[in-house]
């Protein structure tokens, strides 16, 4: 029986048994991540997509997912390859990719504007080592990383990819430990810690999803913000103003189909809500 100590989970597997996040097994007594150099897709996106709008804008940055996901988002808009039964049955279907032909593919397009790789469209921390192993020739090929992740990991597998990733865009998703637990399968706390460290090591910029009637009250998102902009720097200086929040705009997916799109205005409202606290606030899905 071996321990994963990727999130708060902690899944306990016998041999060759899959951690809950359907990416994660057990091997020779050891967990290791069974999505290594698994790719379900790929495609050269505007960095703006990640979404970044303060990291290198107007560039491209090929973004590249695999499958599997720690969280049980029920409007996951990619479902298919993250927690779906489609997408566990990626795993045997999904292109093996290695580190050194990901970096070399990302290389390729260089030309056309592409500045480095963004792990992204899973949850990509669920499989850090793949990551890790890609983000060091990426690297040493000259080009930037990029992680765009629900920040629902502990902070030795940031350890681990420490010195590696230029940004990122973590979900901070709601500010209510209930939201995560109940709605999400997540874990506030663990989250904040990730983000907390984070904004530490590499450029970051944040994403909540305004979903209607669960975290789409004016007083959390206040608090979302008051948060963020206390946030300190590796020098110990309060400097989370700067730090970059986007409020996106929910749409009817996957098994949350039961209320309409957000209100255009009411994600406005809560933009304006945030930047009472923070320096810059973004609208997505507008």
């Amino acid at each position: 029986m071996a321990v994963c100590g990727v999130c708060f989970r902690h899944c306990h597997l016998g041999e060759g048994e899959t951690g809950f996040c359907g990416a994660r097994t057990c091997r020779e007594g050891a967990v290791t991540a069974a999505n290594y150099g698994r790719i379900t897709s790929m495609a050269l996106d505007p960095i703006e997509k990640k979404p970044l709008a303060r990291f290198h804008p107007g560039s491209l940055i090929l973004s590249v997912g695999s499958y599997g996901c720690n969280l049980r988002c029920p409007f996951c808009q990619n479902h298919e390859i993250s927690w779906s039964e489609e997408a566990f049955a990626f795993a045997g279907r999904a292109e093996e990719v290695s580190p050194r032909d990901l970096a070399l593919t990302a290389y390729h397009y260089v030309d056309r504007g592409n500045i480095g790789v963004a792990f992204t469209y899973n949850e990509p921390l669920i499989g850090y080592e793949y990551v890790r192993d890609s983000a060091k020739i990426v690297h040493q090929m000259g080009m930037k990383n990029v992680l765009v992740t629900n920040g629902t990991a502990s902070l030795s597998v940031l350890g681990e990819l420490e010195g590696l990733i230029d940004a990122m865009n973590i979900d901070l998703k709601g500010f209510t430990d209930s939201y995560y637990r109940k709605v999400l399968g997540g874990d506030r706390q663990m989250t904040m810690a990730f983000i907390e460290r984070a904004v530490q090591v590499a450029h970051v910029e944040l994403t909540t999803l305004i979903v209607p009637g669960e975290n789409d009250d004016p007083e959390e998102i206040s608090a979302l913000a008051k948060w963020i902009a206390f946030l300190r720097d590796s020098h110990g200086n309060v400097t989370g103003q700067e730090i970059p929040l986007h409020i996106s705009r929910f749409f009817p997916s996957f098994h949350m189909r039961d209320r309409k799109a957000t209100d255009v205005d009411k994600v406005y409202h809560l933009a304006d809500v945030a930047r009472r606290h923070l320096k810059y606030v973004y609208t997505g899905n507008c």
